[in-house]
């Protein structure tokens, strides 16, 4: 998809803009909010702005692009937009958009490159862009229609029905639509955005993946996340959140889901990670399926593990499972060979298993390494991380 007259040019510059793109994205966000402070009060999450994970994903992802784009320029990578376009999906991002985030991205590239950036290399990049935002566009549309939505009207009422401590610092809220109406349709994986009014009057937004498969509610669970901003949400929901409370729920979204099939199945976690695998489980056992499921999962301790009795009860309603359990400093008695990081040395993987994962960074990249070893296809191995994806490209 990339013109042959432009091709030969990003192929040229690509290890210069690589080199200087996260300098780029840096200036890129300090001028769009400061054109648009809108966009991050509302928008953007400003505990990911803080820490520079936000940056760091945006460079990774246009570095990714452009490589693609030069190896196999008679291709559009959609595939690997699908992650960014489900999560752009989940906070309204529309059409409308991409030119704002043009302007400044490009006044940035010229801020940081200067003469380097002459009218044939403006040209190129410019077309990269787009061939990027289009394609974005594209995508969004189609999971907006699929949604029955639109980024005008993705925001929609739930109420609280109930709220249950797992642990000390992980609560989950089941919540039904405050109109009364149908639940959205849900694919185990997928999750919902949370939009929350903040003291300050900012309405930030925040990611939580659906943890269970309770009748007529959704279901998701919230770890408290320490320092602001980056737990200004998950504490807020922590400590104003109950029973009767009212929160805004973007539809379902998440690009990570069960496919279907009587394979084997590898669900692999560690912390807060186990959410999106256990409702993955809770499907499993619901639907009554034969497949063989392994699950694996690592914690600090037995207090800090959630849904621990789930894993138990869910494991053993299914007719060929089993679980898998790390704990790094286990309390009381606990195996030798269960203590410490996940290691699957002793973990019979079946040929023709498709591995779920989700996350710390460190986490994925060692489990992800132990299936290939273990003679799981790459392509087999989807990952869930929570925030941005600074591991965008990796599994191909």
């Amino acid at each position: 998809m990339l013109s042959p007259q432009n091709a030969p040019v990003v192929e040229a510059t690509l290890p210069v803009v690589g080199a200087a793109v996260g300098d780029i994205t840096a200036r890129f966000y300090e001028r769009l909010f400061e054109a648009h402070p809108e966009l991050l009060r509302d928008l953007f999450n400003r505990g990911n702005q803080a820490n520079g994970t936000q940056r760091q994903a945006l460079a990774g992802s246009i570095a990714a692009f452009a490589t693609a784009l030069v190896a196999h320029p008679e291709q559009r990578p959609d595939a690997m937009l699908a992650r960014i376009a489900h999560k752009h999906a989940s906070l309204g991002v529309a059409p409308e958009q991409y030119p704002v985030v043009h302007e400044h991205l490009f006044a940035a590239i010229v801020e940081v490159l200067g003469e380097a950036v002459t009218p044939e290399v403006a040209a190129a990049w410019d077309e990269v862009y787009w061939l990027m935002a289009n394609a974005l566009i594209a995508l969004e549309k189609g999971l907006y229609t699929g949604a029955g939505t639109g980024p005008e009207a993705l925001w929609r009422p739930y109420t609280v029905v109930a709220r249950l401590l797992e642990t000390d610092d992980v609560a989950t809220f089941l919540v039904r639509p405050a109109d009364g109406g149908p639940l959205p349709a849900t694919t185990p994986g997928q999750y919902v955005s949370v939009q929350v009014e903040l003291p300050d009057g900012a309405h930030q937004i925040r990611q939580y993946s659906l943890s269970g498969q309770p009748d007529g509610a959704l279901q998701f669970s919230v770890k408290r996340v320490a320092g602001t901003p980056d737990g200004e949400v998950s504490n807020h929901l922590h400590a104003h959140v109950g029973a009767g409370a009212t929160l805004l729920l973007s539809p379902p979204f998440g690009d990570v889901t069960l496919a279907e099939g009587d394979g084997p199945v590898l669900l692999a976690s560690a912390g807060i990670g186990c959410t999106p695998m256990i409702g993955m489980l809770s499907h499993l056992a619901a639907t009554g399926s034969t497949r063989r499921v392994i699950s694996v999962h690592g914690d600090r301790d037995q207090l800090a593990h959630a849904f621990r009795a789930d894993l138990q009860q869910l494991t053993a309603k299914l007719a060929d499972a089993e679980a898998h359990v790390f704990y790094e400093q286990p309390a009381g008695e606990w195996p030798a060979g269960r203590t410490g990081l996940v290691d699957l040395a002793g973990v019979e993987v079946p040929a023709g298993t498709t591995a779920y994962l989700c996350g710390p960074l460190p986490f994925l990249r060692s489990v992800r390494g132990q299936l290939i070893a273990a003679g799981v296809r790459p392509a087999d191995i989807h990952y869930e991380v929570f925030g941005p994806d600074l591991w965008l490209g990796a599994e191909a």
